[in-house]
């Protein structure tokens, strides 16, 4: 077949086994299947295609294409497009039709492959690199929790992660869409990420602004929390740093730990979560300023969150080194080290270290938010995402374990003027880590200004790209399954996005917000997700296949996963997740927070918002087998069937691969 493509040719030819060429639209028959090679843009047919190989002009670029059909399956008018030669595999009808054509427009890509590296790594690498992962070794054992940590990132959490960027840069598509390529029975799940991902933009950015409000309050000459003088202390408020001999008591409070709690917070005006009062007006403005600075990120897409990156991403690295250099030569540094990563052997016969370590790197890596897929959905075809999952996955842990020695140098620096053990120094975990404990050993340095300053930025930016991530998850996943509707009004829709983020944090910004905080943190995301990526790796493993995912991986990469891979993935990756929710299931968390005990309804409330986001996914599979037609038999196998195909570029040609 060497006529050029403007030549007319009758469609009922198109009938009969044969290629169909009019007003320049290339049209391969359904039953055809193409094999493509990159030399010369040739097309072979395969051993089944009677037809003859059809050569391709370079002026032209064959993109996948739809072609409208009527009801009987039968090829109508052919529709003239752009200049451009177009090849497919199949005939599509109606909407699904239009919105493959507004799929296989070009994808917007990352200008550079380091703006993917470094958004990778500031979605990994957030505020629990910083508080969570020192508190918790150190716990569990010290230097001997290195080793389950290492057992279960090996085998559980950098599988998964690798896993994550394979899909999404193999089918390009958001958390939702990509179902249709995968299994579209748990398409459920996207919709369970994005919720998911709301429910932690609603606390999350709430930490965010402690920290904002703590970088306002350090540009002053004297640090407003190394005082008992200010109009919040009480009479309690005890400056152990002072000139004067001063005697530390059980009911003795630190002037940081009052400046977190009476001015920050404002937790003595709530009498807990059945009375949380009214909202802090200095706390919604710094929310307020922080949603604007996210918004002004990710609204044009990753074009320039990318751009921003560069200094969300790289400025905690600077300042975590500064940081390590003056802890070390505090006094009383290498007490701290020393309580840090003394082993503890006992420790790992434990149970419960085995889960601390499996939780940690899960959380800290992050699959099931969306964020891994969203951000490979917009890499090249060939980019080695291989060698990113072990690169990003690989600093992420690296900046755990140097994080510690920022903490812990400081708290040994703490444990020595206190003339205490370090244990009684680091009883505070989470964020009171970092804005009581922390913050009071940075005002009793010399600079305490400037080391105050650069110390709550790089909390800020640790979060801020962090967010960019989780919103971006959301946004890719909506605009991917209704791009008909909001492809071309991105920044209306990261807009409403936003606002409705603001409105849902509101609960937060109150005066026992921090309790609403520690009860989203604990019960509406950790178990929700932890159900998600095991769905996810059994749905990929089983149902679509390993065979064929490590196929695509095979045309992305040039190479197949070895067995190690597979293994984790059919089996190790999903007993891990498994592991880990039962152990959280069983044994659900005892909340408090300062001297509030969480009362029992606190937690069936915690359950209740946790399952609001996974009940999508049992109702969309119920949902499914209603509308697909034939008998139970038949709708099992079409919903875990792909529906649609994914293309595979080669050079300037794209190929349903089926």
């Amino acid at each position: 077949e060497t006529e050029p493509l403007t030549s007319k040719k009758d469609v009922s030819d198109c009938n009969k086994g044969e290629d169909c060429k009019e007003n320049r639209l290339l049209v391969r028959n359904p039953k055809s299947a193409l094999r493509l090679v990159e030399d010369g843009n040739k097309v072979h047919p395969s051993q089944g295609d009677k037809g003859e190989a059809a050569q391709i002009s370079n002026g032209y670029s064959g993109v996948q294409s739809s072609v409208p059909c009527n009801g009987m399956g039968e090829v109508e008018d052919a529709q003239c497009t752009a200049p451009a030669a177009t090849t497919t595999t199949s005939t599509t009808c109606g909407a699904e039709g239009q919105q493959q054509l507004i799929e296989l427009e070009d994808r917007e890509t990352w200008s550079k492959k380091i703006d993917f590296l470094l958004s990778v790594i500031g979605y990994a690498v957030d505020l629990g690199n910083v508080w969570r992962f020192p508190y918790i070794c150190y716990q569990n054992g010290g230097g001997a929790f290195l080793i389950p940590y290492t057992i279960m990132a090996i085998f559980g959490g950098i599988p998964l992660f690798y896993m994550e960027l394979a899909l999404g840069q193999y089918h390009r598509n958001g958390c939702i869409s990509i179902w249709r390529k995968i299994c579209p029975i748990f398409k459920g799940i996207g919709f369970a990420i994005c919720i998911i991902d709301l429910y932690v933009a609603s606390y999350y950015n709430t930490i965010m602004a402690w920290a904002f409000y703590y970088l306002v309050s350090s540009f002053t000459a004297e640090l407003p929390w190394t005082s008992c003088t200010n109009a919040w202390n009480t009479g309690n408020c005890t400056n152990y740093f002072s000139k004067d001999n001063v005697s530390w008591s059980l009911h003795s409070i630190s002037p940081a730990e009052e400046f977190y709690t009476r001015q920050v917070l404002q937790v003595h005006r709530s009498n807990g979560l059945d009375d949380l009062g009214g909202i802090s007006w200095q706390l919604t403005l710094c929310l307020l300023l922080i949603f604007t600075i996210v918004y002004f990120s990710i609204w044009k897409g990753v074009k320039t969150s990318g751009k921003v990156v560069w200094v969300t991403a790289t400025f905690p690295y600077i300042i975590l080194f500064i940081l390590l250099v003056r802890g070390a030569t505090l006094p009383g540094a290498w007490r701290g080290v020393l309580y840090y990563l003394k082993p503890d052997w006992q420790k790992l016969l434990a149970t419960e270290v085995w889960v601390d370590a499996a939780a940690q790197i899960f959380f800290s890596l992050g699959p099931g938010f969306g964020v891994l897929l969203a951000y490979a959905s917009y890499n090249k075809f060939h980019n080695n995402c291989y060698q990113d999952a072990l690169v990003t996955s690989t600093v992420n842990c690296v900046t755990s374990f140097v994080s510690g020695f920022v903490i812990f140098t400081v708290l040994g620096y703490m444990a020595e003027m206190r003339n205490e053990d370090v244990s009684e120094v680091a009883k505070d975990t989470g964020p009171s880590l970092l804005f009581i404990t922390y913050a009071e050993a940075i005002a009793n340095m010399p600079a305490s200004t400037f080391f105050a300053i650069i110390f709550f930025l790089m909390l800020l930016t640790l979060g801020l790209d962090s967010t960019f991530a989780g919103l971006e998850g959301v946004i890719t996943g909506v605009l991917d399954e209704f791009p008909h509707v909001w492809s071309k009004r991105r920044e209306l829709f990261v807009l409403g996005l936003i606002i409705i983020c603001f409105l849902g944090s509101l609960a937060t910004l109150t005066f026992g917000g921090a309790y609403v905080v520690k009860l989203f943190e604990e019960y509406a995301t950790g178990p929700a997700v932890l159900t998600v990526v095991f769905l996810e790796a059994v749905a990929v493993a089983w149902f679509y296949g390993i065979t064929q995912f490590c196929n695509d991986v095979k045309e992305m990469l040039g190479f197949t996963p070895g067995w190690y891979w597979r293994v984790c993935w059919v089996a190790i990756s999903p007993i891990f997740l498994l592991f880990v929710t039962c152990s959280f299931l069983s044994n659900p968390p005892e909340l408090r927070l300062f001297d509030y005990n969480y009362p029992y309804w606190t937690t069936v409330v915690g359950y209740c918002i946790g399952t609001s986001s996974i009940i999508c996914i049992p109702i969309y599979m119920v949902y499914r087998l209603i509308i697909t037609p034939g008998t139970l038999k038949e709708r099992i196998l079409k919903s875990i069937t792909p529906e649609t195909a994914t293309e595979i570029p080669f050079g300037d040609i794209r190929m349903n691969a089926v």
